[in-house]
Formats: structure tokens, sequence, C-alpha cells
């Protein structure tokens, strides 16, 4: 060790002095993080009558009870549309798409001339849409909102009596279509590809809210937070600033802006007025987060906005259809899945504002659950559950706007330089010149990185960093248990065994710790707290340490052959290895670890295609009911007993076993680095996650080498003795 450090003080001090800044920019997280602690609840009012009408009670009821009985007072609003009309029965509206409606040899004979000699004069194509208004007051409120909000090229209106007609001039990008479909075609006697006409974007297009809606909300004493659909093209000031007026005129005072459809309110005319009216308001945008739990949907204009503003701004989880349908889901009496979503989603991504939908019966789209016992349990639970974590229930905390300093960015690279020397050091042969050119060549490629790729060198830092400390640790408890089945003899105390196997497991996950710390920090920024930003090089960063553990073995432990020079790859372990005869088993133990490997590494993320079981997710949820964070099951269960495994079949004197432990044991020290990749999570989670997974790996780690230990002793007693006696 006294030569070690002799040989590399310097490198040794430059990862210490990067660590040192490592430490103060997370604890500069730490503190934001610490006063990010208040969450909200915005209901879906569509949804609440949806389930109102399925109910005995009325909308104005169920509002009532979700104030007074779960505290919750906002209420997400969409303003009408031409489709949200056409949905309402007792709103005489129809919409459709002139190239459905001319499909008809007679259609002319089903308007008004006054419509039809409009339709001649200004002409029409295919993806016009015509809206047909049946009363006066619909007529009024429709054909006002197009005139307010569109410009007089998009469109033109007809009135005929107590009727009212619009047509808005839509293209084919606006326009809908159904999923493509074979058709006989009786001319070529064969199938030709057929699509139809499905709609237009125009017809969701926000044309003001009903007084009716805005009286009901306002009267149970509840905020409006406004879902306003804009769509490209049709999305200009003039359209802005109705929108605005509509909020104005019915004392909307938002909160939140929860952005509907492809761009925030003005996006053709840039952000402006958008801008303007959250500035003036101080209205927070919402960033709402993807089905997969992986960064945010982006529509045109939050993410200009969020940054014009000092990133003042809030990550929303929306209750997606399929998550309101896990009511009594694995074997759940009640909506308890949906309850540990919410929880999961507010206590480890940063979600601050839930945009809520009522729950939907398992296995049924189509039928809610109105029993209002089951909504009081569920928020009811989540508050507790949530307050153990000093979140409260409340108006949504904003995150405080955290930048790194580019020149602590630049000591971060000069670490990672160092470290990657130190690696390289470990199972390598170099000089000290060798070494200082290394160092130059790496200070010299970060500093012209840094000035001329600035956003991707953080992420190659944060990358390189996990990489790099994934494989010290690697070749630490490699290493170990080299050293220690050199000095103990193979019938060493099992005791000693032990000890030597926890210390090994220790001191790999501290440096996995260390290189969690050199991993978060360059992206400790609030862009990648939000998910604005994201690191997308975990599953490499995962695997390129397994296959490194191949070159630390070789180094240490050597390819059947004696090796010269221990702790160093040499040419002849590679050509040993290359040279072996391959037997059949070794190409079946391949294959299986190959399996094993591609299953962790698919299964890894949110995105992944493979689903976990019921019973493993009733395991996770239990460990979450009773710990802080919970552990990772592949971290105490498999990896880190693996690591302790190594150590005690290298002891003993197997030559397999230690090559498979150690390659389950990358699995661990490359998960506790991928804790702290996911910068969206709190990082006193992560801290309590491996502090977990280590105590409750080492206490499996003990009861594995016990059962081998035994496994070994009635090998040796009952088999191996009596295959020598008879001469095998």
């Amino acid at each position: 060790m006294k030569e070690f450090i002799k040989n590399n003080k310097y490198i040794l001090i430059g990862i210490i002095v990067a660590f040192i800044v490592a430490i103060t920019i997370i604890g500069g997280r730490g503190v934001i993080e610490s006063s990010n602690k208040s969450y909200d609840v915005v209901l879906d009012y569509n949804e609440l009558v949806a389930m109102a009408e399925q109910s005995d009670k009325d909308i104005s009821w169920w509002l009532n009870e979700f104030k007074n009985e779960m505290g919750i007072t906002k209420v997400g609003l969409s303003e009408e549309n031409i489709m949200s009309l056409m949905e309402d029965v007792e709103i005489p509206v129809s919409g459709n798409l002139m190239g459905e409606i001319t499909k008809q040899a007679n259609w002319r004979d089903q308007y008004p001339s006054e419509l039809v000699l409009e339709l001649e004069k200004n002409g029409f194509d295919p993806y016009d849409v015509l809206i047909e208004l049946d009363n006066s007051e619909t007529s009024d409120f429709v054909l006002n909102a197009i005139k307010e909000r569109l410009q007089p090229e998009m469109y033109f209106t007809v009135k005929s009596g107590d009727k009212g007609f619009a047509v808005l001039n839509g293209t084919s990008d606006v326009t809908l279509y159904t999923e493509k479909y074979k058709e006989m075609n009786s001319k070529n006697a064969g199938f030709m590809e057929k699509v139809d006409y499905n709609g237009s974007k125009l017809m969701y297009i926000s044309l003001g809210f009903f007084p009716e809606k805005v009286e009901k909300i306002q009267a149970a004493g509840m905020e409006i937070v406004p879902r306003t659909l804009s769509y490209n093209g049709w999305n200009d000031q003039k359209y802005a600033k109705a929108v605005i007026a509509e909020y104005e005129k019915y004392h909307i005072n938002p909160k939140y802006i929860i952005v509907g459809g492809e761009a925030v309110i003005g996006y053709d005319d840039g952000v402006e007025t958008a801008e303007e009216y959250l500035d003036k308001k101080d209205v927070v945008i919402g960033l709402i987060e993807n089905t997969t739990q992986l960064q945010n949907i982006m529509q045109y204009g939050v993410e200009d906005i969020a940054k014009a503003n000092n990133y003042n701004t809030v990550r929303i989880f929306s209750v997606w259809n399929y998550i309101q349908n896990r009511y009594q889901y694995y074997g759940y009496p009640g909506a308890e899945e949906i309850e540990n979503t919410l929880f999961r989603a507010v206590s480890e991504r940063n979600i601050r504002v839930i945009y809520f939908k009522p729950v939907m019966e398992y296995k049924d789209l189509h039928t809610y659950v109105t029993d209002p016992t089951v909504y009081e349990k569920m928020f009811g639970n989540l508050e507790t559950r949530l307050s153990k974590h000093d979140i409260s229930f409340g108006d949504a905390t904003i995150m405080a706007n955290q930048q790194i300093n580019p020149i602590l960015k630049l000591i971060l690279g000069f670490g990672c330089i160092f470290s990657g020397i130190l690696l390289v050091d470990a199972f390598l042969s170099i000089k000290r010149k060798t070494k200082v050119v290394l160092a130059a060549v790496g200070f010299l490629g970060v500093i012209g990185a840094y000035l001329f790729l600035p956003n991707w060198i953080v992420l190659i830092t944060s990358f390189s960093s996990a990489v790099i400390f994934g494989c010290i640790a690697v070749t630490l408890y490699t290493k170990l248990s080299k050293d220690f089945a050199d000095s103990l003899s193979r019938d060493a105390k099992l005791t000693k065994i032990i000890m030597l196997a926890v210390m090994t497991l220790v001191l790999s996950v501290i440096v996995a710790l260390i290189g969690g710390m050199f991993t978060a920090a360059p992206i400790s920024s609030v862009n990648f707290m939000l998910e604005i930003n994201t690191f997308r090089g975990v599953k490499a960063a995962q695997l390129l340490p397994m296959a490194y553990f191949v070159m630390a073995y070789l180094a240490y432990f050597g390819f059947e052959s004696r090796k010269e020079k221990p702790g160093k790859l040499e040419f002849s372990d590679i050509k040993d290895m290359i040279n072996t005869n391959v037997r059949v088993w070794m190409v079946l133990l391949a294959a299986v670890l190959g399996a094993v490997g591609a299953y962790y590494i698919i299964r890894t993320g949110h995105d992944s295609s493979i689903q976990v079981s019921s019973y493993e997710m009733l395991f996770r949820n239990k460990l979450e009911d009773y710990l802080i964070a919970r552990p990772r099951s592949k971290e105490f269960l498999f990896a880190f007993p693996a690591i302790m495994l190594m150590v005690y079949t290298s002891i003993r004197g197997f030559k397999l076993w230690p090559i498979i432990f150690g390659l389950g044991g990358v699995i661990g020290v490359t998960s506790v680095i991928n804790t702290f990749m996911h910068i969206r999570t709190p990082l006193y989670l992560g801290f309590f996650r491996t502090g977990y997974s280590l105590m409750l790996g080492i206490m499996v780690g003990v009861f594995g080498i016990l059962i081998f230990d035994a496994l070994y002793k009635g090998y040796l007693k009952y088999f191996k003795n009596r295959l020598e006696s008879k001469g095998v």
C-alpha cells in the first residue's frame, strides 16, 4: 500500500481535490432538495363529470367531497372545443371534414344555399372542417370564439336563421387519419392499402370556457388550473391574447399552467406573450412526466420559458389510463397500487403536482370507482407516508435554480482523468513519464471540450466517472480476493473468511459511492433534476465494467499458467485464454451468463419491455412500507453476496466459482453508481437505499457462505474422498 501511494501520490491528491469539489456540489444540491418539500393535487374536471354520471351524486357534490374531506382545492379545466361540444349530447354541434361530407353525391342538398354559395365562392378542399351549430346560443359561443382567436383568412362563417356554420381552412398536416387497412381492388384483383379521415386537430382548438362549469368549480371554493389546447399554425399572438382574456373574464389566477396540445399559447409568434403572462401573474409552468417515467413531454416553448424564467417550473405526474386501471391490482383490496405509484412519483422523482383522474375498475376502462371512501383512504395514506419524508400536502414548492460553476466542472473533468490513469495503472505496467503524458493529453482534451462542447463534456465526464469507478471497484474486490487466496491456507477459519469478505464488500461499496458522487456532481444542476435534460448512458455504464472484469480477473488470477507479474495484465494471459480448448460446459456456461446479463441490462429502466412479476412488486412495496428507501433487490439478494462469495471461493481454491461470483458482483457496484445517475431522485434516498442494501447484502452473503461451506464440506466428506479411494 505504501508503495502504491508513493507511486501515485500526485494522482491521488488530484482525485481527492476533485472529490472535495464533487461533495461541495452535492451538498448544495442537498440543500435545494431539502427545501422542495410540498406537493399538490389537481383534479381533472372532465373525468370527474364522467365519474359523477356513473354515481348517484352530481359533480357539485363530488367537488365538495374532494375539497372538504381530502383538502384538494384545484381543478384542471379544459376549454371547450368542437370535439368536447360534440360529445355533450345536450349541445347541438357537429363537425366533419369536407373530404367526408363530399363523398355523398347530394351533399349540397343537405345544407342551406347560403352555406353552399360561400363554399363555392371561397373554395374548399378535403382537409377543411365544416362546423354545424343548430341553435343561436351555441352559434354565438362558437362563432364569437373563432372570430376572437383566429385570423380572418383561416375561416369563414355563415348564419342561416338560428343555425350557424363555420368552415376552418385545414391542411393535410393537421388532419387525423385512421390506421392503414387493406381493401379489395376489383380492377387489379388484389388488395390495396387505404386510410380514412378520422378528424382534424382543428376540432380540438380551445374556444373558451362554458360559464356553467366555471361557476360550479368556483362555487365549491376551488381554483381552476386551465388546460388550453394549442396547435401550431393556429396559435399566434391573437389566439394567446384571447385565451388570456378568457382567464381574466372569469378571474382565473392559476398557480400552475399545464400546457395542452402542441405548444404554449402564442408559440407561432414566439413565447413572449406566454412568458409575459406567467411572469406578470407569477404562474408556474408545468413539466408533464412521460408515460415511461423518463424525461418530460416537452411541448413547443415549454423548455424556452422554463430557462427564461430561471427554471420557475414544477414537475407534474399525470395519472395515465393504465394507472387509473390499477384498482385491486396485485391482489390489493382497493387503490393501494395507485397510491404506491403516486408515492413513488413524489418521493423519488421530484414530482410536485399530481394531475389526478378518478380510479377505474380493474380490467375495465369505462367503469369508475364511485365509493368516496376509496379516495379518502388513498389520499390520506399518501399524505401520511410522504410526511415520513418531510413532504407535506399544499401548494407545490419550486426547486431553486442550481447551475454548476464552469471552473468546478473543469476540476471534475481533471479528476476523471486522474481516476482513469489510476485504473489503467491497476492492471497495466505504465511508467511515471507515461502517466504524465496521459495526464497532459487528458487535461488538454478536457479544456478543449469545455470550450467547444460544453454540454456534451458534462455528460461525458459523468459517464466516464461511472465507468471508471465501477471498474476500480471491480479491480479492488478482484485484487483482495486474490491477495487473501495467496496469504491464507485453503482450510482457513470460516469466521476469518467471513470477516474478510465483509470488509471487501464494504470497501467496494465505498469506492462505488465515491464513483456515484463523481457521476452525480457534473449533472446536479436543476435542468437535470427536473429532467429537462437526462443522463442517457446508464446501461452502457453497467455493461462496460462487466466486460472489464475479464481483464481484471486475468490480471490478478491469470489463465491456467503461473503469472510472472501478479496484478498486471500480460500477453500470456490473453494468449492462454484464446488458445484454451473449448469444452461443451464452457459454451453452456457462457450462454447462461450471457442470457442472465442480457436480462439484467434489458430489465434496467422504466422503459423496459420485461414486466416485473406480481410477487416481486408486492415484495418491493413491503420494503417501501417499512424502510425510508427501498433497497435494490439485485444488490442485496445477489450482487453483494456474490462479492463475499468470490472472496470465500478464492480462498478455498475454487477455479470456476470466483469467476461466476466476481461477474455477479459487478452488478452490485455498478448498481450503486447507477443509483446516483438518477438525478431526479433525492440524494438522501440514494444513501439510504445503498445503506439498506449493504446491511441486508452482508446478512444474505454470510448466509450464502455458510450454505456454500456446508455443501463444500459435504462434498469433501461424502463424494471426493470416496471417488479418490476408488481410484477415480
